[in-house]
């Protein structure tokens, strides 16, 4: 069934049948009965479509708790394209820290305990801009670490000078 059948009770005419005298439908009984039965039927396709959609989705998410004094890292970009933290470009670190969870704010929005230099980030964050820090000490991350002014910019030295 189309939206327009759904919304309007027939089929649209288009311009090649415009010619044709079709049966005009009264509003009666028949009329009322039907439109409720297309109702129904597009709201029990509503709801299977939207309990599918969901299955979809659920299966992607994870349930996260964190305890307090645990560490995690959090997402430095929320929204594609937005830079805060770090470098430009592809491989600029996608998370940093580890950073102390410090306790749960709403259901899903966990405070962090962050380091002075970057005292003027909120530190509050919802579950899904966090992971779960394993401490391993056969996988060290070693990066250099991003001072920020508190304009947050930050300024790029030269490793090197090659003559």
């Amino acid at each position: 069934m189309s939206p327009y059948e759904a919304l309007y009770g027939h089929k649209c005419r288009t311009p090649l049948h415009w010619d044709e005298v079709g049966e005009r439908a009264g509003l009666g009984p028949d009329v009322v009965e039907q439109t409720a039965e297309a109702v129904r039927k597009i709201q029990e396709r509503m709801r299977a479509s939207q309990s599918r959609q969901k299955s979809y989705a659920d299966s992607r998410r994870r349930e996260l708790s964190f305890k307090v004094g645990d560490h995690v890292f959090f997402r430095v970009a929320p929204m594609k394209g937005v830079m805060r933290f770090g470098k430009k470009g592809k491989l600029s670190p996608r998370y940093i820290g580890p950073y102390e969870f410090l306790d749960k704010v709403g259901t899903l929005a966990y405070r962090l305990a962050f380091p002075p230099h970057l005292s003027s980030v909120h530190s509050a964050f919802h579950v899904s801009a966090l992971r779960n820090y394993i401490p391993t000490p056969s996988h060290v991350l070693s990066y250099e670490p991003i001072y920020l002014a508190p304009d947050l910019s930050y300024e790029e030295r030269p490793k090197r000078i090659l003559l």
